[in-house]
């Protein structure tokens, strides 16, 4: 690294991968800074950078490195991987740039028998239930499900038109270099679905075929329920496959049942219409759903359950240790419980590696002028839940509720429904009439980010203009 490169660095501030410190008389706070790398997604520390950002450096003897090397020795796992860069500032000062690698296959680590953990720019201490399941996970990684061989299966037993496309994409995405031979063992050994002659349990998850029937971790439910519960279906579909096919039948699901309304833009006289949900978003979700799934809970199946009012992603298993549900929506390091089919799909061009998926989602979500989602725990499983109106099945339209619909075809004001619908109280017309329409999807604000603004308007929707046409 040189100069102008720290400096640029320095500029980017302290955050979840970066810590500055004055000078090695801040060694042990520095490492503990490492400590909590080590335990999330890697950074850098950088002794010689004043507290007001200034590039500062100080005199660098072999006693400076002789205690450095000494306060590395203070991390159990041993050995972690830190790399150590001096890097000029004067004539006699410099700073020392400490590298962290992720080391999620060894982690949690301390440092003097202590675990720390990155939050934001801080450092606190690790707590000992998070240091406990992180222990936990360490062991599950060394004896992950994916990384087992599938007893009985060869590559002969593999759906070669997947692996086909999977190919196709990782090098349409500029993620697969170089020339291919040896086929299509070689090309799952390049994946890592493979070793040797043996394929893994993760090669199934992504390419599997006619045995998936013994593989009910390869499951995907999806349902469309009447109203707000479980109680009734209006359509519901249980299936087995890749998980890329398994990716494509969710995403036509959400085409079928998720309504496409429309609105006037400003300049523009037609209808735009615009999915309920961003089609980037959902699929985000769906592919973490399958990728950090817990393959080893075999009766549970990845599920999407769209009601009324919400659209929930089940995914089997809690969230890995270090991450909560509240730190989705913050910046996060990445933690992947299957690193292997994780990787497959970033080389496919499906996901990057870097945290960032949920973040994105939520800001996709607000430029689309819906809620972002929400991240929780429940029975054992991540669940993400958007609050979006799918459409109310429950309830026929009355001719009022026509003539409003009618009307609304151009955008109209509150008060201008209020009139076609004879009422006087605006109270009564509001919960009566224009909350359960905005509910039921049949109108829609045309600015959604501004509920209350004197400019706000009301327009039919797609499905408003449906329940029209079935009553003529």
């Amino acid at each position: 690294m040189t100069p102008d490169e720290l400096r640029l660095l320095v500029k980017t501030g302290e955050g979840l991968t970066l810590e500055f410190k004055r000078s090695t008389a801040e060694l042990r706070e520095g490492m503990h800074a490492l400590c909590a790398f080590l335990n999330g997604s890697g950074g850098t520390l950088v002794f010689g950078i004043r507290p007001d950002g200034g590039l500062s450096g100080q005199q660098v003897s072999d006693k400076t490195m002789r205690e450095l090397a000494q306060s590395l020795r203070g991390f159990e796992p041993p050995d972690p991987r830190i790399s150590i860069e001096r890097i000029p500032v004067s004539d006699t000062l410099e700073a020392i740039a400490l590298h962290v690698p992720a080391a999620p296959d060894t982690a949690p680590y301390v440092f003097q028998g202590i675990p720390y953990e990155r939050i934001h720019s801080t450092t606190p201490r690790m707590p000992q239930k998070v240091y406990e399941r992180m222990l936990l996970e360490r062991v599950r990684t060394r004896h992950r499900w994916e990384n087992a061989v599938a007893e009985g299966l060869a590559v002969r037993d593999l759906d070669r038109g997947e692996i086909s496309r999977v190919q196709d994409s990782a090098r349409a995405a500029g993620r697969l270099s170089g020339p291919m031979h040896g086929g299509a063992l070689s090309f799952l050994r390049r994946l890592r679905v493979a070793t040797g002659n043996d394929i893994l349990q993760a090669a199934v998850v992504l390419f599997g075929t006619d045995f998936l029937p013994y593989y009910p971790q390869c499951e995907l439910r999806m349902a469309r329920f009447r109203g707000l519960d479980k109680t009734e279906f209006l359509d519901q579909k249980q299936l087995r496959g890749p998980a890329f096919k398994l990716l494509d039948e969710a995403e036509l699901f959400c085409q079928r049942h998720f309504p496409l309304p429309g609105r006037i833009e400003p300049g523009r006289l037609q209808r735009v219409d615009r999915p309920l949900i961003p089609p980037d978003a959902m699929r985000e979700i769906l592919v973490n759903a399958l990728i950090h799934r817990d393959y080893a809970m075999a009766g549970a199946a990845v599920s999407l359950a769209v009601f009324d009012d919400r659209v929930e992603v089940w995914s089997p298993g809690t969230l890995p240790a270090g991450i909560t549900p509240e730190l989705l929506s913050q910046e996060h390091p990445s933690v992947q419980r299957n690193p292997i089919i994780a990787e497959v799909f970033h080389r496919a061009g499906l996901i990057e590696k870097w945290g960032r998926g949920t973040n994105r989602v939520i800001e996709q979500c607000r430029q689309h002028g819906i809620p972002p989602p929400k991240f929780l725990e429940a029975a054992g499983a991540t669940v993400v839940r958007f609050s979006v109106t799918v459409g109310r099945t429950t309830r026929a339209a009355t001719a009022p509720v026509i003539a409003l619909l009618r009307a609304a075809r151009q955008p109209m004001t509150r008060a201008q429904l209020q009139r076609i619908a004879g009422l006087d109280d605006r109270e009564h017309f509001r919960k009566e009439y224009l909350i359960p329409l905005l509910r039921a999807g049949w109108l829609e604000m045309t600015i959604p980010e501004k509920p209350n603004s004197r400019l706000q308007r009301y327009l039919t929707t797609g499905i408003g203009l449906e329940q029209i046409r079935g009553s003529a």
